[in-house]
């Protein structure tokens, strides 16, 4: 069974090719993401194994019924950048990995928060040129601040457990609430609005979907307490960027850290050392010392890739053997 990896980096080659079973599959790595002009690449293949950023259109998808694709699988959670209504008239199954590892991402946004908190990149940059000084270093306790959680899936469900443990209160916001949950965690759901209004700490584990793009802009980011610090590691259209800037410049949010950006595409898990560097706006959030960006490696941990991968071997040894796809995993 021929599978043609989109977007592959050594790293994914690496736990794709070690999972139970891979050797039943004839892999074809790309290192360069699916995109109308790289989509040919798919042409000789069953199936095509994609990536957050790979773009999974209407028209990449009647292409990809021409050459005969059968079978489109993300190593990933999120299905936004995928045409499901189009990939099912087209009779192309589309399957994901829904729960690789929560722990990783929760961990990373906790990770975020520490570190910009405490001011640890600023003082790893200072004390690397022999700057012992704690001028404007100075943070706050965790312990007894106000921590909000909008989306509480799995994700959102560990990272409020964690700001649990450092002593918060936590408060949740959701369209579907998990009540029992809730209750037996002592966490208290309430509307994003008195969320956004009340919250020292406000972390992001939506979906991106027609409700949650720009979920946070102007409006939202007028209604947040002032001085919150605002944690994304969820998509980066949740927020617009450009809302964002402005309220870290007037110092309406104290800082916020983001594992996700809205034009990520082309730009995150590639090496652009050297070269003419055009985003203005991603610029102008690197240039801020109260911003942190990491590349979308909130997922990137050994379990969370051994994950992905087992799942992903696993339905395509499936789907070759004609036989049902893992729980939970078709869309």
């Amino acid at each position: 069974m021929k599978v043609a990896v989109f977007g592959s980096k050594p790293y994914d080659k690496e736990f794709l090719t070690s999972a139970h079973g891979s050797n039943q599959i004839a892999w074809s790595f790309f290192d360069f993401p699916l995109t109308p002009e790289t989509q040919t690449s798919a042409q000789g293949h069953v199936a095509v194994c994609a990536f957050v950023n790979d773009r999974l259109d209407a028209p990449c998808l009647e292409a990809f019924a021409q050459y005969g694709i059968q079978l489109v699988t993300l190593r990933a959670t999120g299905f936004n950048n995928v045409d499901l209504a189009k990939a099912h008239e087209l009779n192309i199954a589309v399957t994901r990995v829904p729960n690789y590892s929560p722990n990783s991402v929760a961990e990373h946004a906790v990770a975020l928060l520490l570190s910009l908190n405490r001011k640890i990149h600023l003082s790893y940059a200072r004390i690397r040129s022999m700057d012992f000084s704690l001028n404007g270093l100075i943070g706050f306790d965790i312990c007894g601040k106000i921590a909000g959680v909008i989306g509480t899936g799995n994700i959102g469900k560990v990272f409020a457990q964690i700001m649990k443990g450092f002593g918060a209160h936590v408060i949740a916001s959701d369209v579907m609430p998990s009540s029992e949950w809730a209750k037996q965690e002592g966490i208290r759901y309430v509307s994003t609005q008195e969320l956004l209004s009340k919250s020292d700490i406000i972390s992001l584990h939506v979906p991106l979907t027609k409700e949650t793009e720009y979920l946070i802009d102007e409006s939202t980011i007028q209604s947040m307490k002032k001085g919150a610090i605002l944690i994304n590691t969820s998509r980066g259209k949740v927020v617009k960027t450009s809302a964002l800037i402005q309220a870290l410049k007037s110092g309406h949010l104290s800082s916020a850290g983001l594992d996700t950006y809205e034009k990520e595409a082309g730009i995150f898990f590639e090496d652009l050392s050297g070269k003419n560097f055009k985003d203005e706006e991603l610029t102008m959030l690197l240039s801020l010392p109260n911003v942190l960006v990491t590349a979308h490696q909130g997922f990137f941990t050994q379990e969370a890739m051994r994950e992905i991968a087992r799942v992903t071997v696993e339905n395509l040894i499936r789907f070759k053997n004609k036989s049902p796809f893992l729980e939970g995993t078709q869309l």
